[in-house]
């Protein structure tokens, strides 16, 4: 069988990663306060800990949407070096090690 030409890949793709996080965040509390007034009816069914599931994902999303904000600066900060080092006429160099 002969073999397949390999094709490079593509590049990965771009997606506003804290807005996912945010809606999935918002879900989670917006689940966690839907469930709360049938705590008692559900803790009768053995679900009780539902809410309190709830009310971790949305605090743990807290926590997610914090590292993509934090991801998303710092992804924007190396760009902005980037371009920044092109404008200047980088040679290569490390910008530690440059002179003036």
């Amino acid at each position: 069988m002969p073999k397949t030409p390999l094709h490079p890949s593509p590049p990965p793709l771009e997606a506003n990663d804290v807005a996912i996080v945010g809606g999935g965040t918002v879900l989670w509390f917006v689940a966690f306060l839907a469930l709360l007034p049938f705590q008692g009816t559900l803790s009768d069914h053995g679900h009780g800990t539902w809410p309190w599931i709830c009310l971790s994902g949305g605090l743990l999303g807290l926590i997610g949407l914090w590292y993509c904000r934090a991801r998303r600066d710092a992804i924007a900060r190396d760009r902005a070096a980037e371009t920044a080092n092109r404008a200047a006429g980088d040679d290569g160099q490390d910008p530690a090690t440059q002179s003036d």
